[in-house]
């Protein structure tokens, strides 16, 4: 891959790393009875997991960034 190829790559594979943070965050802390009942370290912990996981799916390949352009 080229320099400018993994730039798009990296950034795409960020803002859906970024997105699937946000969405499990919303999960958890929509799964909470009452907003003082919200595990904020739960929240952040199964958030993180989750954007870390889909920077290891990104790697197989992202349908934004197409080889060989």
């Amino acid at each position: 891959m080229q320099k400018e190829q993994w730039k798009r790559w990296f950034k795409a594979a960020l803002m859906r790393a970024l997105r699937t943070f946000a969405q499990t965050a919303a999960a958890a802390i929509g799964a909470a009875a009452l907003f003082s009942q919200v595990s904020w370290i739960e929240v952040l912990s199964a958030s993180a997991l989750a954007a870390v996981l889909s920077l290891l799916m990104s790697v197989g390949g992202l349908p934004e960034v197409k080889e060989g352009d």
